[in-house]
This record gives C-alpha cells, structure tokens and sequence, in this order.
C-alpha cells in the first residue's frame, strides 16, 4: 500500500485543529486503498495548539508531530515538514481550512495518472478584502514578468507532491525561501486542480499586510535579479541625460553668460538624483542582506520534539 503524508503547518491554530481533524477523518475512511501520516509541525505556537496535537495522536496512530524549537515561519515550517514526512506523496494543507480536504481523493487520482506535482488554483477567494485580492493579482502578475520561471498565479501552498518532487525540495536549503516559487522551479509534471477557497473556519489570519509585503520581496530577490539591472539601466539613463544637460549648461554659459538663474531646477535634479541613488542602494541592500544570511550557513531551524522524543540540536535534522 502506498504511503501518503498530509503535511500541516500550525501557528497558534487551537480553534480549528479539532475541526480540520474531524473533516481529515471523513475524508481518509474513503481512501482505503492507501495508508496516511498526518503530520502536523507546531510552529512555536504560544496557545493550546501542542497539546490538542498530542491528544490527537493519542487517540489516533496516524498522527505524527513536529515541535519546531521556536517560531520560524510557515516557509521553514513547511521545509522541516518535508524533511520529516515518510509518505510516497505529500498534500499540504493549511490548518485553517480554507483550502478543503475533500479535495485530497482528486489529487491523488491525478497523481496515480502520472502527475508529480497537482496544485489547487483559486477560482475564488471568499472572506477576503477587495485590496488584498487585488494587491495579490498585481504581485503575481510583476513577478510573472520579472522572472523568467513560470509562478502560478492565485495558488497558494495546497498541493500534492510526489516524493521525488519532495526530494527536490529538500536539496534547496535557502534560509531566504519562496516556496511556491521553488515549486515551479523544480518542474516535473504538474496538474491544476480548481477549487473556491472558503473563509477561515475559525481564529485569525497570521499575514498581516506587513508580512504580506515582506513575503513579496522574497519572492522578488529569490527568484530574479531584474530590479538590480533595472537599477543599473536607470542608473546608465539618468547619466546619459546629465551629461546631455551639462553639455547644454556650458554652451548656454559660453554664448551668454552665466546670469545667476535656475536655482529651482537645479534642485529638483539634486533632489531627484538623490532619490534614485537611494532606491538603487536600497535595492542593492536587499540583496547583499540576503548574501549576508546565506553566508551564514545556519541550520534552517531546529527540532524540540518528533513524537514525544527531544532531538538533539546538533543533529542534523534534514538527513
């Protein structure tokens, strides 16, 4: 029988799990065929979400857990998820049920035709705002030009993946990830698979527009380099117009003098120079700052607790 793992991050998650549980197990009695992990990675939460995990798989011997050291983000929650999962295939899955299990049994059986990679696209997004579903057609779509991977646009992180897809994975061992960037760039054979995402099932959402925005500029200085040849085409524009301009300001002091005049104008470029010189720097900081990071070379993250047992903080946890 083949082994299937549904992975599920979770931060601060105690009002829903036992529903996301309820609905897994309506969902799994009809998929007899296979044997299940249901693996949940405990992201530092500071609420009861542990301790509903443990009671879970008391009850339960499919249940597996991970209790990561601290909060370290979904990105790396997900990642230490792979690390852990024993499955020929993975789902993931939010633990807030907006993205439904019942669409687990479609995945599986695009991933029996062949299919390495099957994820779920929005055809809708319910219970939320009309600026954050705006805000994200107009992220995908620059970040859609700007890199030259194919991103899926209105797809999140609810997907079934094979296990050589998960082996892919686990090689990438950035600490500045965008994984549903890294979904694309590993290729192999994808499906899409519609669905209308529903309202949080209960709690509230961690991404803040903050997070949201920072999110962003990983997926942006991940995945390309555009904005820094951007900079330097700008750069390279704005130098070729001075020197046209001081071409013109020595031949008008040649022909008639040099009257004190054009203070105005003479500030707006100081003032406009100066901006783009920042911008450019900014750019170029965010990507020495990730340089700086990678240079590191940091585990990811480390493991508390695998199933009631403590992992030791120098093991390294991806082998």
């Amino acid at each position: 029988m083949k082994r299937i793992t549904i992975l599920i991050p979770a931060y601060n998650e105690e009002q829903v799990l036992n529903k996301l549980y309820t609905r897994l197990q309506g969902v799994l009695a009809g998929l007899s065929k296979y044997r299940f992990e249901i693996l949940f990675i405990n992201d530092g939460s500071k609420d009861r979400t542990l301790e509903i995990i443990k009671e879970l798989k008391r009850k339960d011997a499919r249940v597996s857990y991970i209790n990561l050291s601290r909060n370290y983000g979904k990105e790396i929650a997900m990642i230490a998820g792979l690390d852990y999962a024993t499955g020929d295939a993975v789902v993931i899955i939010d633990a807030d049920l907006q993205d439904p299990p019942e669409l687990i049994p479609q995945m599986i059986a695009y991933w029996e035709e062949g299919y390495d990679d099957v994820y779920a696209k929005r055809r809708s997004r319910q219970g939320e705002t009309w600026l954050k579903k705006s805000t994200s057609k107009l992220f995908y779509r620059c970040l859609q030009k700007l890199s030259n991977i194919p991103i899926q646009e209105d797809t999140g992180d609810f997907r079934l993946l094979d296990r050589r897809c998960v082996e892919a994975l686990k090689q990438l061992r950035e600490t500045q990830r965008y994984t549903k960037g890294m979904f694309s760039w590993i290729g192999f054979k994808k499906k899409e698979l519609l669905f209308d995402r529903e309202p949080r099932a209960a709690g509230q959402t961690k991404w803040n527009y903050f997070k949201l925005c920072d999110l962003a500029i990983e997926g942006i200085t991940c995945f390309t380099i555009t904005p820094l040849r951007f900079s330097s085409f700008l750069g390279a524009l704005i130098s070729l117009f001075a020197f046209i301009y001081m071409i013109v300001v020595m031949v008008k002091t040649i022909v008639y003098g040099d009257p004190v005049q054009g203070y105005p104008s003479l500030m707006v470029i100081i003032l406009f120079l100066g901006g783009i010189q920042l911008l450019s720097l900014g750019i170029i900081g965010e990507y020495i700052g990730r340089i700086f990071n990678e240079c590191k070379r940091r585990p990811l993250y480390f493991v508390d607790e695998y199933n009631g047992k403590k992992i030791p903080a120098r093991q390294l946890v991806y082998e």
